[in-house]
């Protein structure tokens, strides 16, 4: 069977990929951007992670506290 799209039935087509945009044959910048993140050591992302999403942990933390794990009858260990 032939690599067809189920959209147009053309080969190699994707579903909805606008084909004449490039006609120029001109590959299109994509606008990436660095992130300050992506620069900093794996361990001051963590921390910071850590930080930013101290109140969802503490949320979570008391959940389980309170009703224990989810499936924990359903545990093998």
């Amino acid at each position: 069977m032939k690599n067809e799209s189920r959209a147009t039935g053309k080969p190699g087509s994707a579903a909805g990929a606008d084909t004449d945009s490039n006609k120029g044959g001109k590959v299109q910048a994509v606008d990436q951007k660095t992130s300050d993140d992506e620069t900093l050591p794996r361990e001051e992302r963590e921390r910071l992670w850590r930080i930013e999403n101290a109140e969802a942990i503490a949320e979570q933390n008391e959940y389980v506290a309170k009703h224990g794990l989810p499936f924990a009858k359903y545990r093998q260990f």
